[in-house]
């Protein structure tokens, strides 16, 4: 592992810079160089100019080069939200930046499918092992009745099966299928069969082990490439890297897939808006291409297509969620230490910790949405 030297705290300049970002900050609760654990403490004078140029992605690059400090960036994250901030955490550059490439290209096209499974989910299963509860379930848990990270993970899973209303020798199309584990608990607890597909080579060698001796098939492919009708489809934490341009497509291939009195839970993080936009700075170091749905998008998307039956909100699940990850992964990062530099520590630590600060602040959302082909009869959807 390659360390990079520890830098303390500065005397804040007398910038221009640095006066602008202390009026953004005022009312919100952050102080620079503050006392409180979500105070934010600068360790280069370089900060103030940096971010102010380049926004949310000057800010994550500045803490993943050691420039400033937090001991509670999540707590930081969600008052600086609360106080309307993420209206301008993007420079104007970024925004015009997506919109074009977004606007010219498709950035989720078959071609460049598989581009962040190769950047994310590739980065190594020891260390997702380390931050993931055994479930592997890389999504947001389900606490209505949890007291820890395991029972919530069980209790989603458990949670989109009874949504699917799943029977013995179903069978079932996990679209995002992570590593397995909604297809192990589904075929291991309801008798299904399981066909899941990822996009990412290291998902689908963990995941065909860790379903061996049950009846699934794990397989490394693009939704749009599927064939064959199944009884119930089930996609988690997948639909953020469907991007705007592929909507229709993606619900034109759950449709013909699905049976004709099948059932379909789609399981996603959610936008409170409809603008196109993407964080630049997960669109550039956690997840390229991705882009978060809005209601509007799922819906227009989805009308004439499928018939929604239910739709339910737990997105503060998610904080909890991604603090249990984060707990994780700062308690076993010595065991990988070696493997991985300071630079993805600060990286990791910084996108649970932010993600985690916008649930609270309620800037996302998590979606679980069931579909039907205009089945016969009431659905009730179980909580």
């Amino acid at each position: 592992m390659t360390s990079q030297p520890k830098l303390g705290p500065v005397e804040l300049p007398d910038t221009r810079a640095r006066h602008t970002i202390e009026q953004l900050l005022q009312g919100s609760g952050v102080t620079l160089n503050g006392s409180a654990a979500h105070d934010l403490r600068v360790y280069h004078p370089g900060f103030f100019s940096r971010v102010l140029r380049h926004g949310t992605l000057g800010l994550g690059e500045s803490y993943m080069d050691g420039w400033w400090e937090c001991e509670r960036i999540d707590e930081m994250a969600h008052l600086l939200l609360r106080q309307g901030l993420g209206t301008h955490a993007k420079t104007r550059s970024e925004r015009l930046k997506y919109r074009l490439q977004a606007g010219v290209m498709n950035l989720q096209s078959r071609a460049r499918a598989y581009i962040v499974g190769k950047a994310h989910y590739d980065l190594g299963n020891d260390l997702f092992e380390r931050m993931l509860d055994d479930t592997m379930c890389y999504s947001c848990g389900y606490w209505k009745d949890a007291d820890t990270l395991h029972q919530a993970q069980v209790a989603k899973l458990d949670l989109a099966c009874r949504k699917l209303k799943l029977q013995p020798g179903m069978r079932v199309l996990d679209i995002g299928c992570g590593w397995g584990s909604f297809a192990e608990h589904a075929a291991r607890h309801y008798g299904v069969e399981v066909t899941g597909i990822t996009i990412s080579q290291e998902q689908a060698e963990l995941a065909r082990q860790r379903c061996a001796g049950l009846p699934v098939e794990i397989l490394l492919e693009d939704y749009r490439d599927l064939e064959g009708t199944f009884d119930r489809i089930v996609s988690i934490g997948m639909f953020e890297h469907v991007g705007h341009r592929n909507y229709a497509t993606y619900f034109d291939t759950v449709k013909q897939l699905l049976a004709d009195d099948g059932l379909f839970v789609l399981h996603t993080i959610g936008s409170n808006t409809s603008e196109i936009s993407a964080d630049p700075w997960i669109h550039r170091y956690i997840f390229p291409n991705g882009v978060l749905p809005a209601i509007r998008h799922i819906a227009d998307a989805s009308e004439g297509r499928l018939l929604m039956e239910d739709w339910q909100n737990f997105g503060p699940d998610y904080d909890r969620t991604l603090m249990a990850w984060l707990t994780n992964f700062d308690t076993h990062w010595p065991e990988i230490a070696d493997r991985y530099n300071e630079r993805t520590r600060r990286m990791f630590r910084y996108y649970l910790s932010v993600c985690a600060g916008a649930f609270r602040a309620r800037d996302l959302q998590l979606w679980q949405v069931v579909y039907s082909r205009h089945r016969d009869g009431r659905y009730d959807a179980p909580r």
